[in-house]
């Protein structure tokens, strides 16, 4: 489920060169004009793909990244470990 809040905070990112100035500057002090979750806010302190993915459209999500400096490959390296830890190993075939 998408978090409004999040989506705002990336969109606004976006469109808001100032914003995306000073959220470089004091990420906390811009995440706290927004009524962000805790454990959210969490995820953004620490850069946390994972959490965040699910909670946003994925070209916002590239763009925050884009925004934090966070070197392409590593994102889509963050990305696909999402991917891989989502998928259940396969269960052994014993022969008896």
């Amino acid at each position: 489920m998408t978090d409004y809040w999040l989506s705002k905070l990336f969109y606004d990112l976006h469109h808001d060169t100032d914003l995306a100035k000073a959220y470089r500057a004091d990420m906390a002090a811009v995440i706290g004009r927004y009524p962000i979750k805790p454990e959210v806010q969490n995820a953004l302190m620490g850069d946390d793909v994972a959490t965040l993915s699910p909670l946003v459209n994925a070209y916002l999500l590239r763009f925050y990244f884009q925004i934090r400096g966070m070197p392409e490959a590593e994102f889509i390296a963050k990305l696909h470990a999402i991917d891989n830890a989502d998928e259940k190993p396969k269960e052994k075939v014993v022969n008896g």
